[in-house]
């Protein structure tokens, strides 16, 4: 790879992925619509000659397709990653999540594009009857909206891997922690205890198991299979691989970690059930074995990696600040 283009480059992960890559010698063109980006997590990278940043959305597949030209790989993170709130704009999903990986293979067809990688869901296994789960798991009954256009998006990029000759590699995440984290339970529980630290209200009863992945890791994991070339080697076109790591946590453990750190000890308050909302699978807890064969192995726990994620929280607290995203 050596012009890569990638969607979401103002997000968490996306950010860290475009610093990774100019790091690495990669000529890198940055696609957002700053919906949930940050515009400061790409200073560093503006700095740099080898980066150009374009604003844009999916949605808009003319100016999608003439920013990609000239590029030789994708890695496609934009998404509506708002599982919670799902039903309540059920539409969402759909056009960010599912229409817009369209718009990306469309571009990548019509720019001559052949390789992308996707950040897609271990929730795409719904509430699994094996674990840890492999890759392989017979899908269940879909229990969010979000999970079901992120496997119609896998489906659709699989199709155009077989008739179109592209390249593909599905990444299946559990839920990623660190640097410019600005979703999920650490970020909602510190927010919280900024506001009252004498109590924490909790979704669900706090057993809720899950597994979380230190986004360095993540980023690791993807680039490694990806040089490799993991897919050129596959009878199909299309590489589906399942990122985690080999422990899992309850919600209650995260508590303790992040009420351990900080030095409080909050009344907890408990919203009760074994889900935080619908489509909060209780247990996920993926099975990585098919990427660790190929050498990839993590650097941090789960509560190293919720450390982390707290302490550049406490050094960035501007990330609560919604009108900073530009």
């Amino acid at each position: 790879m050596k012009n890569v283009f990638v969607t979401g480059a103002a997000g968490f992960i996306g950010s860290n992925l475009v610093d990774r890559l100019i790091a690495g010698g990669q000529t890198v063109i940055g696609w957002d619509n700053f919906s949930t980006g940050r515009k400061k997590f790409l200073d560093g990278a503006l700095a740099s000659p080898k980066f150009k940043f374009v604003e844009g959305d999916d949605l808009d597949l003319p100016a999608l397709t003439q920013a990609m030209a000239g590029c030789d790989a994708v890695f496609h993170l934009a998404a509506n990653a708002d599982v919670r709130f799902g039903l309540e704009h059920p539409g969402k999903d759909l056009q960010q999540n599912t229409i817009a990986t369209f718009n990306v293979l469309e571009a990548m067809r019509a720019s001559g594009v052949k390789t992308i990688a996707f950040a897609s869901t271990g929730s795409v296994y719904g509430e699994a009857e094996i674990f840890p789960t492999p890759e392989n798991h017979p899908f269940p009954v879909q229990t969010s909206l979000y999970a079901s256009a992120k496997l119609a998006g896998e489906a659709m990029i699989s199709s155009y891997c077989e008739g179109y000759g592209f390249e593909g590699y599905l990444f299946r995440f559990v839920s990623i922690l660190g640097e410019r984290y600005t979703h999920g339970h650490v970020f909602d529980f510190y927010k919280q205890l900024l506001e009252h630290p004498e109590f924490l209200k909790v979704l669900g009863d706090g057993t809720q198991r899950k597994s979380y992945l230190y986004v360095q890791d993540c980023l690791a994991a993807m680039l490694h299979v990806m040089n490799l070339g993991m897919a050129k080697k596959a009878k199909h076109r299309a590489e589906i691989y399942n990122l985690g790591t080999d422990e899992y946590v309850q919600v209650n453990d995260s508590i303790r970690y992040i009420c351990a750190t900080l030095g409080l000890k909050p009344k907890l308050e408990y919203t009760g059930g074994n889900k935080g909302w619908l489509g909060d699978n209780p247990f996920i807890f993926l099975d990585t074995q098919k990427i660790r064969a190929t050498g990839w192995k993590t650097t941090l726990t789960i509560e190293q990696g919720i450390g982390r994620t707290l302490q550049w929280l406490q050094q960035n607290r501007w990330v609560y600040d919604t009108s900073s995203r530009k």
